[in-house]
């Protein structure tokens, strides 16, 4: 375990390699699960702002859903999410031609069309984070869907490099840098 002012993190940011592979998974993450991407409170008022620039990268489907059901929703536990299609995918779906799901909302901000990127909680999958208000705990989240990724690419915490400083900010990431190093000496003395 690495802790980092008031985060919990577990050991896997460290030993534990991810690299997404859209070609191989086609983006299943945003289409399967029991409730949408997980939001702050702050990204709601993002994400309205977003909204115009984002529905024209929408399916038909997601913009129906949205406004049903809002520019989110609330999951059975009470947390806040994006809504959902029927159930299912991401409201703020796009496809590609080869039927790879995309974000809507990170297509149109690359092409300049808003600022919001996407919500912090998919720029930091697989990273799950809980904030039980004095502490956030930050954890793997291992799930089927991904199974193409895990063990390729970077350690997390150097794949994850940018959505980190985006949610805690560079002081942090730099705080966890040291972190790293201490927990590899740690590990190399007791190996």
């Amino acid at each position: 375990m690495l802790i980092v002012q008031n985060c919990i993190i577990t050991d896997d940011i460290v030993d534990r390699c991810f690299g997404c592979d859209l070609a191989q998974c086609k983006g299943r993450c945003c289409v399967d699960g029991d409730s949408g991407a997980p939001l702050l409170k702050s990204e709601i008022a993002e994400l309205e702002r977003a909204l115009p620039a984002v529905k024209p990268y929408m399916t038909e489907e997601g913009i129906l859903a949205v406004d049903e059901q809002g520019v989110y929703a609330v999951d059975k536990d009470g947390d806040l999410g994006t809504p959902l299609i029927d159930g299912g995918a991401c409201a703020y779906i796009a496809y590609a031609p080869d039927g790879t799901a995309l974000c809507a909302i990170e297509m149109a901000c690359r092409e300049g069309k808003c600022s919001f990127l996407k919500p912090v909680s998919c720029h930091l999958y697989p990273l799950r984070l809980d904030d039980f208000g004095e502490f956030i705990s930050i954890n793997y989240h291992r799930w089927d869907v991904c199974r193409c990724a895990a063990g390729h690419g970077e350690p997390l915490y150097v794949y994850l490099r940018e959505p980190l400083i985006r949610r805690f900010g560079q002081k942090w990431y730099d705080e966890l840098l040291l972190e790293v190093e201490e927990y590899k000496k740690r590990n190399r003395r007791t190996q």
